[in-house]
């Protein structure tokens, strides 16, 4: 009955021990970096059923003329409105529309208190040389890990800087200017490098272009 009782206790222990982990797991990767970026998209408009010209032009600001960064991330959003189907203007022909984008980062100090599940009472080493056809199937506390008690949960601590990045778009009519096509991208992470994610935030702008008007939808995009 004593042993009975025993494996009951070691089996019930484990089963905590499981249980705990995973709840503890769940709680970590909340906080861990992952290969992905995650992005809040929200776009208004009002474009036209059918928009015959889709041509454009950027229009720059004085120091976004002279900004390398700026050309940069302006060649990603070209290459998406490309891929939609608009032409960039030439000379020759005037633009419809003018593209106007901007970009932001800001960071702020997190403090992250989470649980880890510690076994205070580690099993002793045991000779491998002790093994022996006798010793399989054979029990002793001794060498239960749980035997001591169940394991302890600490409070862990983690301090970082989590990064906010925002860009905007906006597409309007060059003729008078009216506004068809704005949209804002938020995406927070550990990654303080605009230039590593910016490629994933262009992307998800554009995912479901135009979109549903003013409805703020998630897009997770794998990290190269």
């Amino acid at each position: 009955m004593l042993k009975f009782g025993m494996f009951s206790w070691r089996d019930g222990m484990k089963r905590w021990l499981i249980a705990a982990c995973l709840a503890v797991s769940g709680l970590l990767l909340t906080g861990c970096a992952t290969t992905t970026v995650q992005s809040e998209v929200t776009a208004f408009h009002e474009w036209p059923a059918q928009l015959q010209d889709k041509s454009y032009v950027f229009e720059r600001t004085r120091d976004q003329d002279n900004n390398l960064e700026y050309r940069n991330y302006e060649n990603l959003v070209r290459a998406e409105l490309n891929r939609l189907g608009f032409t960039e203007a030439s000379t020759a022909h005037p633009p419809k529309l003018k593209i106007m984008l901007s970009y932001s980062i800001r960071v702020r100090d997190v403090r992250e208190v989470y649980p880890v599940v510690v076994n205070p009472y580690p099993a002793p080493i045991m000779n491998p040389y002790w093994y022996g056809p006798a010793w399989r199937g054979y029990y002793s506390p001794f060498y239960d890990p749980f035997w001591y008690g169940p394991p302890i949960v600490e409070q862990r601590e983690e301090n970082y800087q989590l990064y906010t990045r925002q860009l905007r778009i906006v597409m309007a009519q060059v003729a008078d200017g009216k506004k068809l096509y704005e949209t804002t991208v938020v995406s927070e992470g550990r990654n303080g490098s605009l230039a590593a994610v910016m490629p994933y935030m262009v992307k998800s702008a554009f995912a479901d272009f135009p979109g549903k008007n003013g409805v703020p939808h998630r897009v997770e995009l794998k990290m190269q």
